[in-house]
């Protein structure tokens, strides 16, 4: 006995409200994605993390030109490298 998903099978998941606290840019340029794929923001991000755990890229390489041109509109300069020195600004 198998327990493989057929591909366009349905997966029921129960999803919980959060407060997460993100960058401000990097809110607006997923946000603008999202919106170009038609999704919400928690399945965008749920994508992202899926793939995340499996080692693989959740991105096209179309869809990643169209994230930098939102990062350029979003003034986002970030880099995977400053993702252990972020420090939050003090109001």
């Amino acid at each position: 006995m198998t327990t493989e998903r057929q591909d366009n099978a349905l997966v029921e998941v129960e999803r919980v409200q959060t407060g997460v606290r993100l960058e401000k840019r990097m809110l607006k340029v997923l946000k603008a994605i999202a919106e170009q794929k038609d999704m919400t923001l928690g399945d965008l991000l749920e994508g992202i993390v899926l793939h995340a755990f499996e080692g693989k890229a959740p991105f096209s390489p179309q869809t990643l030109k169209e994230i930098e041109q939102f990062k350029s509109l979003y003034g986002m300069t970030l880099k995977a490298s400053d993702s252990h020195h972020l420090k939050e600004r003090k109001r």
